[in-house]
C-alpha cells in the first residue's frame, strides 16, 4: 500500500495536485460561467469527502485526503497549481493540466504500482463528477446537455493521461 513515504516531496506535491487537476481538464473543455463552476469546483472537492467515508477507496487516496486536511497540504497543491498555471492561456492550461496528468501517471506506476489503477480510477470517477455537475447550455439551469461531446473527450483525454486502462 502506497503512502506519502512513498514518494519525494516534489512527486507528493503533484500528487496532491492531482483531484484539481483531473477536475480541471474537464472545466477547461467547456467552460460554463461562475455557477458552472463553482459547482464543478464543489463537486471535485466532494469526491474527496467521498474518498475519506469510502471504506473501499485506495489507501493512497485516503493519504492524499488526509494530507489535503492539513493547511499544509493544502497549501502545497494550491502552490504546484498556481506556479505551473499562472500567466498562461485556457489553452496552455489545458496542454499544462494534461502534461501534469501525463507526469503524475508515470510516477504512480513507478512508485506505487500496486494502487495506480484504483487511483488513477478515482481521479477518472473526479472528472466524471465534474462533468456531470453543471448543465452546459440552455438556459437559466433549464435544457442543456449534462455532460457535453467536449467534456467527454477531455475525459478520455485525462484517461490517456494517466496512462489508465
Amino acid at each position: 500500500m502506497a503512502t506519502k513515504a512513498n514518494f519525494t516531496a516534489d512527486e507528493w506535491k503533484v500528487i496532491l495536485s492531482s483531484p484539481a487537476l483531473a477536475g480541471m481538464a474537464v472545466t477547461l473543455a467547456e467552460p460554463s460561467g461562475i455557477w458552472g463552476m463553482m459547482k464543478e469546483g464543489m463537486a471535485s472537492g466532494s469526491a474527496l469527502l467521498e474518498a475519506k467515508g469510502d471504506p473501499g477507496a485506495s489507501e493512497l487516496a485516503k493519504a492524499l485526503v488526509a494530507a489535503m486536511e492539513t493547511s499544509e497540504g493544502r497549501s502545497s497543491a494550491r502552490d504546484g497549481l498556481k506556479s505551473e498555471l499562472t500567466g498562461k492561456s485556457l489553452a496552455e492550461v489545458k496542454q499544462q493540466v494534461i502534461a501534469a496528468l501525463t507526469q503524475i501517471g508515470k510516477i504512480l506506476d513507478e512508485k506505487a504500482p500496486a494502487d495506480a489503477p484504483s487511483f488513477k480510477a478515482w481521479l477518472k470517477h473526479i472528472a466524471e463528477k465534474v462533468a456531470e455537475a453543471s448543465s452546459e447550455g440552455g438556459f437559466l439551469g433549464f435544457g442543456g446537455v449534462q455532460v457535453t461531446d467536449a467534456e467527454k473527450a477531455s475525459i478520455e483525454e485525462v484517461v490517456r493521461a494517466l496512462g489508465a486502462h
